[in-house]
């Protein structure tokens, strides 16, 4: 499918601590921010909150917290992936570990996602999950230790960088973000700077007590990242090289 975000992005995930007009402020806040700073944002919104803040946004990525692999049909309770789309959802969040699935769900529901348009962010644990994650090519993987999740600890640098290596070795086209315990703008650049595409979170976020600043704060490590990236382009004059260059900085 077409790439509808580009790397260096920020995810915003409010899980289930914001809903209704309070995730419609902070999505409002970050859609603006988007718009300033040049760098694109997944905001993951509760399924009943997908048109309304996909219809009074511009910019963000408005996505799903979860979907089913179910066809238009039987399926009472299940979450229809169609009807995502009809609402506004561009892409969807699949096995976070507060909403796990077994491999053979996690495929389904990757085929039925694809089916359909949205784009895919899949979580994974360890550094063996991340590679068989990662032969499912999905479009972005969330590669996190569940037992840093809203602990605000950080993942060690280790981890950083051999998750993002162990998902490049298997696919370079799939991006990978590196969130668990990030709450800072030098959280952020940390995290890019030992090979991740991506960053962002819930707590580090939501619980902040000034969300334009935190935001902010992160955006700014984010379009440091992208300038650096269009330097090197820039600073390439071949074609077929700056072409490779670019590959090589969407695989990092």
């Amino acid at each position: 499918m077409n790439r509808v975000i580009e790397a260096p992005f920020l995810i915003i995930n409010p899980k289930a601590y914001l809903y209704g007009d309070q995730a419609l402020e902070l999505a409002q806040l970050a859609d603006g921010l988007s718009q300033d700073f040049g760098v694109d944002i997944m905001f993951t919104v509760q399924h009943a909150d997908i048109r309304l803040v996909s219809e009074q946004t511009e910019r963000l990525i408005v996505t799903a917290q979860h979907m089913d692999p179910i066809n238009p049909g039987r399926g009472m309770g299940h979450i229809l992936p169609e009807s995502l789309v009809a609402a506004g959802a561009r892409a969807v969040v699949l096995n976070h570990a507060e909403h796990p699935l077994t491999l053979a769900e996690l495929d389904a529901a990757l085929m039925r996602a694809r089916e359909v348009g949205l784009a895919t962010v899949v979580c994974a644990d360890s550094i063996a999950q991340c590679r068989v994650v990662a032969q499912l090519g999905p479009d972005v993987m969330i590669c996190e230790p569940s037992s840093n999740i809203g602990t605000g600890s950080l993942t060690t640098d280790d981890y950083i960088r051999d998750s993002t290596a162990a998902v490049k070795e298997v696919n370079p086209a799939i991006m990978v973000l590196q969130g668990a315990g990030v709450s800072t703008g030098e959280d952020v650049a940390r995290v890019l700077a030992l090979g991740a595409d991506a960053s962002g979170g819930t707590s580090g976020i939501v619980c902040a007590p000034d969300w334009r600043s935190t935001i902010s704060d992160m955006l700014t490590a984010l379009r440091a990242e992208k300038d650096r990236r269009n330097r090197l382009l820039d600073a390439t004059p071949n074609p077929h090289i700056a072409s490779t260059v670019q590959k090589d900085l969407h695989s990092k």
